[in-house]
């Protein structure tokens, strides 16, 4: 029924701890023995996810940084796009003095802060993948996969929102990964092209993805697969987007092992 099962990670496929819990690791394992392929779809660096990966011990594609990355099974990079330089150093220059909001860059190889905020080593226990300091005076412009930035007040940042895209349009894609992650990336990246793509180059359709997911960096890539799964805890503007898709259970309680287990395997 389907062959390619894609899942966001925080939120959605790891504990409300940021890991991969024994029985989500275990359903994942048998879903490869059985020739399900699977794919991490993720806000994440690819640095990171390859950890995750490593840890529940299968074979398969990522997409990170919201679609800007991706990378098959053995690591090599199959699609990249970056945001454009100048459009970066207004997005810089339109946040730098706001000292309530955190910014980050994600590079080919590097996690770039603006200031250093310790309470986000918590999300990458698995990982160790660690953050370094950058000059907003003179931030980096060249392969930027994507700039975000965070503070913990939504109605704040969807300001933020709002003035990017009135800014810059189509020229760039917007989007919430947690109701205090604003994501900017170049134009036309999501989740969803990415899956297509992955899709695509194993010889598959849409029609033959199922997906799971809770941000609004999550839509493209519900809406695309045949089937989109919802969970229980994403935020409402996920819910109000995509009313007809299946809401399942928290992240807290596996409901996207429980899922695959009970329909898959």
């Amino acid at each position: 029924m389907y062959k390619i099962v894609a899942s966001d990670l925080d939120g959605t496929l790891l504990t409300p701890e940021h890991t991969i819990a024994p029985y989500t690791k275990e359903v994942l394992q048998r879903l490869h023995q059985k020739g399900e392929h699977f794919v991490f779809a993720t806000g994440r660096h690819n640095i990171d996810v390859a950890h995750i990966r490593k840890n529940v011990g299968i074979p398969a594609f990522m997409i990170t940084s919201n679609g800007a990355r991706v990378h098959d099974e053995n690591d090599n990079l199959i699609f990249s796009r970056n945001v454009e330089p100048e459009i970066l150093a207004e997005l810089v220059k339109m946040v730098k003095d706001d000292e309530t909001v955190t910014i980050h860059i994600y590079r080919e190889n590097d996690w770039l802060l603006n200031r250093v905020d310790e309470d986000l080593a918590k999300f990458h226990k698995e990982s160790g993948f660690g953050f370094t300091e950058f000059d907003p005076e003179h931030p980096p412009l060249e392969d930027v996969a994507k700039i975000f930035f965070i503070r913990h007040d939504h109605d704040y940042l969807a300001e933020y929102e709002k003035k990017f895209i009135d800014t810059f349009g189509d020229k760039v894609s917007v989007a919430f990964s947690t109701p205090f992650c604003l994501e900017v990336m170049a134009a036309g990246v999501s989740k969803g092209e990415a899956l297509k793509a992955v899709a695509e180059l194993k010889g598959f359709s849409l029609e033959e993805c199922i997906a799971f997911g809770d941000g609004m960096n999550d839509v493209e890539m519900l809406s695309a697969a045949k089937k989109g799964l919802i969970m229980e805890t994403a935020h409402p503007r996920v819910k109000a987007t995509l009313p007809n898709n299946e809401v399942i259970g928290s992240h807290a309680d596996e409901a996207v092992a429980r899922y695959l287990e009970q329909h898959l395997l």
